[in-house]
């Protein structure tokens, strides 16, 4: 196994999740999600400043779990990165939405629905930049 591109794709990936999620979820889809849940939004569900060192860490495993499914999958461009990363975040998103949506009253279909989609985003365009820097690690 490759362990520079491993790294150098998950720290890559890690950043450019953390990004996306920042503008997608931070800024375009804050309100849309808080009004979206299927109950009025039980108090203490959502924290008033998120905890940093977690997010950070949640977003750079994100990023190696996709440059390692790439080293497996011997992808070393954007539009592979891309494609792959697609079809893996939309099923991701897809399978834990379903299973939260069937357990919990923390989002309607509708915000299901946009969490899939802004999920598959977030992967299909970390999944191109992975892809691309893979094709330029040696």
């Amino acid at each position: 196994m490759n362990f520079k591109k491993l790294f150098i794709g998950g720290i890559v990936g890690g950043v450019v999740f953390f990004l996306l999620g920042w503008l997608i979820y931070g800024i375009m889809l804050m309100d849309f999600m808080s009004s979206h849940t299927a109950l009025p939004a039980p108090i203490g569900v959502s924290r008033p400043m998120p905890m940093f060192p977690y997010l950070i860490l949640g977003n750079i495993l994100s990023g190696f779990l996709l440059a390692y499914i790439f080293l497996k999958a011997n992808v070393n461009s954007l539009m592979g990165g891309l494609t792959l990363a697609a079809v893996v975040g939309l099923l991701i998103s897809s399978s834990y939405d379903s299973i939260m949506y069937a357990t919990t009253y923390l989002a309607s279909r509708t915000a299901v629905l946009a969490d899939v989609v802004a999920f598959t985003v977030m992967c299909a365009v970390s999944g191109a930049v992975i892809g691309f820097t893979f094709s330029k690690v040696k």
